[in-house]
């Protein structure tokens, strides 16, 4: 369960996203703001896991209610401006909604950020993890340092995982799914079904492509979001 509230100035707004939210069975809906000023004090008092909020309201903007922060929630911004997309995912919100927003859209952006909060679970600190893997490889259980790994290829029952220290990767019977779950969502990233990237050893994206010096794979409709988010920009 998503411990939430929602912030806009706009009466008619608050009450779509209460309606939207009320639909979700992973959403709770703890309090309702018409300004961020009153949001403030029922972040430091309660545990509240995702906020949706507005760009421009009086007093304190959007953007600087989240970079006023320093414990932060997850946010999705909700808003009729399009022209601070970029602001909004340098400051790692899980997603921009532009008004009138639909309730597949938001229901997709409700999506990611229970994802999100499931890794920020499973892994509270990434600091104190272990910095490699075991995988089952040629009937042994092999290490895999996380900073040796460029990327990842599934190949139905199968994965194939390229290394910075081999030419030849290493082939292991186990899921993309099971796969992405042992690795830190800090240092990899998903970009299609079939493709996991090392952060680290990204050279360049394209609209449809990310490249790992001169291999080029491809991103799928599904992950563009998070690789604009890891980008920085929304993806053309």
């Amino acid at each position: 369960m998503l411990r939430c509230i929602a912030i806009d100035d706009e009466d008619l707004a608050l009450e779509l996203l209460e309606d939207y939210i009320g639909k979700i069975g992973y959403l709770e809906l703890v309090a309702l703001f018409d300004n961020a000023i009153d949001a403030v004090s029922i972040l430091q008092e309660q545990q509240i896991d995702l906020v949706f909020v507005d760009i421009q309201m009086p007093g304190l903007t959007g953007l600087q209610f989240i970079q006023s922060l320093e414990e932060k929630p997850l946010f999705i911004l909700v808003t009729a401006y399009e022209q601070y997309a970029l602001e909004g995912f340098n400051l790692n919100v899980v997603d921009y909604l532009v008004k009138p927003v639909p309730f597949d859209r938001f229901l997709k952006a409700c999506n990611k950020a229970k994802e999100l909060h499931q890794l920020r679970s499973r892994n509270p600190k990434e600091e104190d993890q272990p910095d490699y893997l075991f995988v089952y490889v040629d009937y042994s259980h092999t290490r895999i340092n996380f900073s040796d790994i460029v990327w990842i290829e599934g190949l139905k029952d199968y994965i194939r995982i390229h290394l910075k220290s081999t030419s030849r990767p290493l082939v292991a019977r186990m899921s993309m799914k099971s796969m992405e779950e042992q690795l830190p969502p800090s240092l990899f990233m998903r970009i299609q079904k079939s493709y996991i990237v090392a952060k680290g050893a990204i050279t360049a994206i394209r609209k449809n492509s990310v490249f790992i010096g001169n291999k080029e794979l491809p991103v799928g409709e599904n992950y563009k979001d998070q690789v604009s988010i890891f980008l920085g920009k929304q993806l053309e």
